[in-house]
């Protein structure tokens, strides 16, 4: 990630543009829409069933878990961790299936929202009201898309991400594929598994991770002087996986743990450490205060 970028950069000069005046992104809009509309369809009493359920809350986890917290965010934005190639590809793969964007689009936006946090120039910055941070922001042409390459050229050397950045959409049609055949061999429902599985799924992840953007830096407590809005959040913690101690995670971003102590329960923390007990994560980052607060036998 390119350390020099300043805040007087060309792309970081939007916040001098009111909302309104930015073009929409009819693209997105039309997606979203389509994509919850389908979701609602997924509520119809004729599509639910345990394995309709099942399988919402199994893709929840391998999307939301290991392809949003570990794969984009803790592993490829932060490098909080190292992993085996094939094992990382796995994780950014996971993210892809999430459809919040390719790897190398993520990660940028990601980390030019550290740079910038709450700041005029942060393209989700909170001050511009929950609706504008949550969601708002992507329906329109911000300009920080084109601070993308600056920030990601540790990723674009990979082919592989470079794939992937390209056709994460194209994902989803295998695994429909996939989830209608095992709905209907199992009795389940093709299309009650294709619809809990993917749009269903898909709008409960957005709205969820979305929280990080919004909510936590809204509701919340400060643990750490991070110089933003950020806060720690229990419930937003409780729906991602351990995002929720946002704060933490700002006052520390490389960190691989977010929450601190049995209070602040990280469960992204818990699948890493599981790695690493297989020996298969390694170059695992934790702060000072949590390192020191260990070597003195305190429970951490």
């Amino acid at each position: 990630m390119t350390a020099t970028i300043s805040r007087s950069s060309a792309w970081a000069n939007h916040a001098q543009t009111p909302i309104t005046k930015l073009p929409r992104n009819w693209a997105v809009i039309s997606f979203m829409a389509a994509l919850h509309g389908l979701a609602l369809i997924a509520l119809l009493p004729q599509f639910w069933s345990w394995g309709s359920t099942a399988t919402l809350l199994i893709l929840y986890w391998v999307t939301a878990c290991l392809g949003v917290t570990i794969g984009y965010h803790r592993l490829l934005s932060h490098r909080a961790l190292r992993l085996p190639q094939w094992l990382e590809r796995f994780f950014a793969t996971c993210g892809a299936l999430s459809c919040q964007q390719g790897p190398i689009d993520w990660v940028g936006l990601h980390r030019h929202h550290h740079k910038f946090s709450d700041t005029d120039s942060d393209h989700h910055n909170s001050h511009r009201g929950f609706w504008w941070s949550h969601m708002g922001w992507m329906f329109r042409d911000i300009p920080a898309e084109r601070a993308i390459p600056h920030f990601t050229g540790d990723l674009a050397k990979d082919p592989y991400y470079r794939w992937l950045n390209r056709w994460f959409l194209v994902l989803q049609l295998p695994l429909a594929g996939l989830l209608f055949w095992i709905g209907s061999v199992t009795g389940a429902g093709g299309w009650a598994l294709v619809l809990w599985g993917i749009p269903l799924r898909l709008v409960l992840v957005y709205h969820c991770t979305w929280l990080v953007n919004s909510a936590t830096h809204r509701w919340g407590y400060i643990r750490h002087s991070s110089g933003d809005g950020s806060r720690n959040n229990p419930w937003v913690a409780a729906l991602t996986f351990g995002e929720g101690w946002h704060n933490t995670h700002h006052a520390y971003p490389h960190s691989a743990r977010h929450g601190w102590g049995w209070r602040e329960p990280d469960l992204t923390w818990m699948h890493i450490q599981l790695l690493q007990r297989l020996g298969l994560a390694t170059q695992v980052r934790l702060p000072a205060p949590l390192l020191a607060q260990a070597a003195s036998g305190g429970v951490v």
